[in-house]
């Protein structure tokens, strides 16, 4: 492997390793763990899951997942309602707008010094990034799915 290969991997790893660290410092500002700092960030993208499909998503066990879902209920960030086509459903539905009021004051600031970030590159570099992220995922993904079957 060439040095530029070394230095590309390390500073991948220092990547993780800092945003490890920027989520637990914000978690901690708001009284959550890391993880369910991070776990709470699945409902903004979906909106509202079942536990069975948080418990897929997160890799917890549902054990697991309904202590989360109390934590976050407690702090009246999602609501349980039961599925009107089938009342042995619940269905996780989370207050969107009160958890992007509580992250905002972490996030606002890194997300638009990301954008400026990102506009200092040609679109032919955003499409070179864009694949390598991208395959970067599938690789870890491919990975974890490997590691679950062991």
């Amino acid at each position: 492997m060439d040095e530029l290969n070394k230095e590309i991997r390390k500073l991948g790893q220092q990547y993780a390793y800092l945003s490890l660290q920027m989520h637990e410092t914000i978690a901690k500002k708001l009284d959550f763990s890391a993880t369910d700092h991070k776990y709470l960030s699945f409902f903004l993208v979906k909106g509202q899951l079942t536990a069975g499909e948080l418990a897929t998503l997160s890799g917890l066990t549902t054990g697991a997942v309904t202590g989360l879902i109390d934590r976050f209920e407690k702090k009246q960030l999602v609501k349980r309602e039961f599925d009107p086509n089938d009342r042995r459903k619940v269905i996780v539905v989370a207050d969107t707008q009160k958890i992007l009021q509580l992250f905002e004051p972490f996030y606002k600031g890194f997300q638009e010094q990301t954008e400026k970030l990102i506009a200092t590159y040609s679109d032919e570099e955003k499409v070179i990034i864009q694949s390598y992220l991208t395959k970067s995922i599938e690789l870890t993904t491919q990975t974890t799915d490997k590691i679950n079957k062991i």
